[in-house]
Formats: structure tokens, C-alpha cells, sequence
């Protein structure tokens, strides 16, 4: 290839970068717009029902929807790379489960901020299974980010329940998905991702609504956390109602978000899920006077700068 023709690829590649990652970037602002209107009427959803129950349902309305669309369409719902598209299914399967159990616990903006600690833990993995070098102001964003988290979850020692650190371990598990979306499943179809998260989140949603149907939880498992340890119970006209509307909002919401991490690096788009905290503190709000205080905002920032400062040093 002559160098005329070599400079004109390298001039295009650089150029593409940036238009990649705001393309990128807003693909996830707006998924984050979505999911933070919808998540609040989790609420709503664990007065009606577990959160077994509320998984099974929405991915079985979600994949209903999703193979007749495909088959309407003619795209193919088989993975190129069958076994890194159900590890990335698992992963943030676990992650989903553990953060919709915490919603039901703590404000959205609490939530939300332990939930997006994902860069620094996609930072941490990427030391550690990708051999990524970082210098030391990677290390005091990684520092200045759990300080932050700390201050929102404000663990008590004395008092510490398992349900205020679930969406800190969400982060943890939403982080090594998103990193083996873009290392491992660039090339799938978002709409085979999507389809084997869902197909992977119901069949733990079913799963544990059968345990929790069967087993019967000591007083203060319930106490802790109701939403987490219910089993099946039947379904009210309610529960059905703003199920399917998460279900649909969901789908929009998380193909825009897997699309977002295939076209870009996610160690750059990553810091645009912060816009969550925005539009999900924003409807908390509204809608249940949920006012973070002095601390939380503290602990918010600390969070959002770390991430920024992880996203920019990355790049």
C-alpha cells in the first residue's frame, strides 16, 4: 500500500475517534434518560410483588417482543461467540439483580451513585486481566471514588445490612460485563445481546421465585429487604401494568446502551452513565420528594469526578 493511501486510513481514524465516542456517548445519555424515569416506579412494582417475579415477567415480555421483531425483521438471534455472550448475560444479570434490589431500600440517587462505580472497577479489571498500566492519578480517582460511595452508603459497622452494599457489588459485576462487551462481543448483534441478557435474567428471575416460594426466610431477611426474598404471589392488574412498562422502556433504554459500549471504547463512553444520577435524582424528586442530603451530594460528586478522571486519563 503506498503512503498516500496509508496517511489517508490514519487521517480517517482519527478523525472517526471523536464522532465514534460522541456517537457513542449520546446513544447512552439516552438510555440513561429512560432508565432513570422508569427505575423510580420500582417502588411502585415491590409493593405489588418480588423482585424474582418482576424479572421473570419483564425479560418474558421483553423477549416476546424482541423475537418477533427479529422475526419480522429477519435478523438472527444467534451469538457469533456463544460462550462470551452468556458469560456477559451472567454478569449482568447479577448486576441487574442486585441494583433493582436495592431500589427498593434507598433512594435512586444512593443507588445509582454505588452502581456507577463501574469504571473504576472496569479500571481495576483492566489492570488485572488486560494488564493495563496506570500512573497515580488512576489511583486516587479509584481512591477519591469508594471514599465517595462511602459517604452516600454510610455503612454502620454495627448495623450493616447486606441489602446497602448490593448496588456497590452491582457495580462490580456491571463493570466486568461492560468489559467483556467490548472485548469479547463487539461484533455480536445488540439484539442477540440483549435477548440472551433477558433470556438469562428471567431464567434467574423464575429461579428464584420458585427458592423463595419454597424456602421459608428467617423474620429479618424480610424485615431487611421484602422485595429480595419474596416468592411468587399472584400478579394484580397493577404490578402487570408497570411491569410491561418497564419491560418496553427497558428494552429501548438497554439496546441503546449496549450499542453505545460496540461503536466506542468504554473507558470513554463510560463516564456518560453518570447522566443517570442527573434524570434519576431529578424524578426521585418529583415524584417521591427524595432530597439527597449534604453528604450524598458529597459522595455523588466524588463519584462522578473519579469517573471523569479515569475516562480522561484512559483516553
Amino acid at each position: 500500500m503506498s503512503p498516500g493511501r496509508d496517511g489517508g486510513r490514519e487521517y480517517r481514524m482519527v478523525v472517526n475517534a471523536p464522532s465514534r465516542t460522541l456517537q457513542g456517548g449520546t446513544m447512552i445519555i439516552g438510555a440513561m434518560a429512560v432508565i432513570g424515569l422508569i427505575d423510580n416506579f420500582v417502588v411502585v412494582i415491590s409493593q405489588e410483588a418480588g423482585l424474582w417475579q418482576f424479572h421473570f415477567i419483564r425479560s418474558l415480555i421483553g423477549c416476546a417482543v424482541l423475537v418477533t421483531f427479529c422475526r419480522l425483521t429477519g435478523r438472527r438471534l444467534v451469538p457469533a461467540n456463544p460462550g462470551a455472550v452468556l458469560l456477559r448475560s451472567c454478569l449482568v444479570a447479577v448486576a441487574m439483580v442486585l441494583y433493582f434490589g436495592s431500589l427498593a431500600v434507598m433512594p435512586i440517587a444512593e443507588a445509582g451513585s454505588a452502581l456507577f462505580t463501574s469504571p473504576i472497577f472496569i479500571l481495576v479489571f483492566s489492570v488485572l486481566f488486560f494488564r493495563t498500566r496506570v500512573g497515580p492519578i488512576r489511583v486516587i480517582a479509584v481512591a477519591v471514588g469508594f471514599a465517595g460511595v462511602l459517604l452516600v452508603l454510610r455503612p454502620d459497622p454495627a448495623n450493616l445490612r447486606l441489602a446497602s452494599l448490593f448496588p456497590l457489588f452491582a457495580g462490580m459485576f456491571y463493570g466486568l460485563g461492560q468489559l467483556v462487551t467490548r472485548h469479547r462481543c463487539a461484533g455480536e448483534d445488540t439484539a442477540v445481546l440483549l435477548l440472551w441478557f433477558l433470556a438469562i435474567l428471567g431464567t434467574v428471575g423464575f429461579a428464584g421465585s420458585v427458592l423463595f416460594s419454597l424456602v421459608s426466610v428467617p423474620d429479618s431477611w424480610m424485615a431487611a429487604a421484602p422485595f429480595f426474598v419474596t416468592g411468587w404471589v399472584p400478579p394484580t392488574e397493577r404490578f402487570l401494568i408497570w411491569t410491561a412498562i418497564q419491560s418496553a422502556g427497558s428494552l429501548i433504554a438497554v439496546s441503546g446502551l449496549i450499542r453505545g459500549y460496540q461503536v466506542a471504547d468504554p473507558t470513554l463512553v463510560a463516564v456518560f452513565e453518570y447522566s443517570f444520577l442527573l434524570f434519576g435524582g431529578f424524578w426521585g424528586w418529583m415524584l417521591w420528594q427524595q432530597v439527597p442530603d449534604s453528604l450524598d451530594v458529597i459522595g455523588i460528586l466524588a463519584v462522578v469526578v473519579a469517573g471523569c478522571l479515569i475516562a480522561i486519563r484512559n483516553r
